[in-house]
């Protein structure tokens, strides 16, 4: 079975096995894990920022991110298919008391103009005010389709401006970096706080972190311990995290040609396939999913008429090629 639903279906590699079992460990939520604090060290510094925090998902960086500049009651403006608003099943509004508005673009794109028309500044006691800004890049489901620098620096340009902040949901953040070669300290320059991922593309088995301030950290560790992410001996999971740093960073590329060998299949244009996910629209997605499962080839849908396909550590270029065929051929019934 080749299975294609997501880059978090990865399992630890020997090396990394060997790297989690070998690692020393302390009392995280005293701040005693020698192996997690190097790893929040180390992220830290690759971004440019004061401080990181380990969290055991992706949702919950997101959500300790977000409520570090967004106040209950306040609100954060993103696009339509943003994580953070259409698959963290409500968390900011339901933990943190945030609402969000969004703006909608084709390929999950920044769009200044949108947001200058949406933004609410502080006007009192009668409307929301607007605290943040959101963006994900790459976009999950926008089909993994990168946000170029120059927009993210002209949205950090006017953020400044007109005093408000800037979130970016990171999760596969290593995949832009990779595919452009811009450093990641630049991805991080636009950003006031920032969520990256080590269980997608990366293969660490569990693992994101929450990048910011050392203010905005300090917070996080307390909302973190109230949603009951305080950890113990985590450094055992710190260790994987880091040798996904050391040896799965570059590897990303693989993952990147791997999608658009499938995308040209199924009729993309292989330019439009940025990173490692291929959306393509079909009418019956359910049953093209089925089928390719009876078939070997574990799909998702994202949608009634969109499917999902993502490549990763364990897809290899044989794989791929073999995906295409079967997936091309049932399209095309």
């Amino acid at each position: 079975m080749i299975d294609l639903r997501s880059d978090t279906l990865t399992r630890p590699t020997d090396g990394m096995r060997e790297a989690m079992a070998r690692a020393e460990v302390g009392d995280d939520v005293y701040g005693e894990d020698p192996t997690v604090n190097a790893l929040q060290e180390r992220v830290a510094e690759m971004f440019g920022h004061e401080a990181a925090l380990f969290t055991p998902t992706g949702s919950m960086a997101n959500v300790l991110a977000v409520a570090s500049v967004v106040a209950p009651g306040q609100e954060v403006l993103c696009e339509s298919s943003a994580h953070i608003a259409r698959a963290e099943l409500g968390a900011h509004g339901a933990i943190s008391g945030i609402t969000m508005r969004t703006w909608t673009h084709a390929r999950g794109q920044v769009d200044l103009p949108a947001i200058e028309s949406m933004f609410a500044p502080d006007m009192g006691m009668y409307f929301v005010r607007t605290a943040a800004i959101s963006v994900e890049n790459t976009g999950n489901f926008a089909g993994g389709a990168i946000l170029p620098i120059e927009d993210l620096r002209a949205l950090r340009t006017w953020a400044d401006s007109v005093g408000t902040r800037v979130h970016v949901d990171g999760a596969r953040l290593w995949n832009a970096h990779v595919a452009t070669g811009t450093p990641l300290a630049d991805y991080g320059r636009v950003a006031d706080v920032l969520a990256v991922c080590l269980s997608k593309g990366l293969g660490a088995p569990v693992g994101s972190l929450m990048v910011g301030s050392a203010g905005a950290i300090a917070e996080a560790k307390v909302r973190r311990k109230r949603m009951g992410g305080g950890m113990r001996q985590v450094g055992v999971l710190a260790a994987a995290g880091a040798y996904a740093l050391d040896h799965h960073v570059d590897r990303l590329a693989d993952d990147h040609v791997h999608a658009r060998l499938l995308g040209e299949a199924l009729g993309l244009d292989p330019a439009s396939v940025d990173t490692n996910i291929v959306v393509v629209e079909h009418p019956d997605a359910a049953s093209f999913v089925a089928r390719a499962a009876d078939e070997g080839v574990r799909i998702s849908a994202v949608g009634p008429r969109a499917v999902r396909l993502v490549t990763h550590l364990e897809v290899s270029r044989a794989d791929a090629e073999r995906a295409a065929s079967v997936l091309s051929r049932l399209r095309g019934r």
